[in-house]
């Protein structure tokens, strides 16, 4: 059952809710439902089962991919109010490859079912526009990954990844293995620890067991 605080939700955050008419809106809410999922849960990993787009109102989602060899690629990850739609594939032609999505916190979302999106978007262009714009903008994020592996560095993708976790963390000193930082990258987990004793004799960080703290923000941004 959603409450007034999730189709506040849907107003604020997409951005075509205004211009629907009030079966329009009626027919979306039909089609919403409200998901937790707690840490470590596969909300999505399968390109041939339309999840449907989902919101999130609370936590914290990681998108992936995972190569051939078993290695993860983080693509990106989404906040609160953030909105997914490489979930709904089906929305998407020519999609090629698998998209996993996991919990990295206990998360909150609202997951409008793609048969009611889809016809929404049949009477109302605000709903293609905003489509169009998401997918534009998450396959950005995307190919920004794929340059990142091709065309730099591991020092300088490394640093820019720490400085991510630490602003994502609110925080210079965060949680984090070296394991999750590998699948981040899509790395073995060997390089990435070379690489951090590294950073670690020139002072830029401080380990620790289960944890990273940035002591030399200015050098890590340097590297970047």
């Amino acid at each position: 059952m959603l409450t007034p605080s999730d189709i506040r939700a849907l107003d604020e955050n997409l951005p075509f809710w205004k211009t629907l008419s009030d079966g329009e809106k009626t027919n979306i809410l039909q089609g919403t439902i409200k998901f937790i999922h707690q840490k470590g849960d596969i909300v999505h990993e399968d390109r041939n089962t339309c999840t449907g787009l989902l919101m999130v109102t609370s936590g914290q989602l990681r998108v992936y991919i995972i190569s051939e060899s078993g290695k993860e690629i983080t693509l990106y990850r989404l906040f609160e109010r953030d909105v997914c739609v490489l979930s709904a594939s089906c929305l998407i032609r020519n999609i090629t490859f698998d998209v996993h999505i996991m919990a990295e916190k206990e998360t909150t979302m609202l997951r409008i079912a793609t048969d009611s999106y889809k016809e929404a978007g049949k009477t109302n262009s605000g709903v293609l526009d905003f489509t169009n714009e998401l997918v534009s903008s998450r396959f950005s994020d995307v190919m920004w990954v794929v340059e990142q592996i091709v065309f730099m560095s591991f020092d300088k993708r490394l640093a820019m990844q720490l400085l991510e976790l630490s602003s994502i963390n609110e925080s210079d000193a965060f949680a984090i293995t070296h394991d999750q930082i590998a699948r981040d990258l899509g790395t073995a987990r060997e390089v990435v620890t070379r690489m951090l004793s590294r950073f670690s004799e020139e002072k830029l960080v401080a380990l620790s067991r289960g944890g990273i703290t940035i002591t030399d923000r200015n050098a890590l941004y340097d590297l970047t």
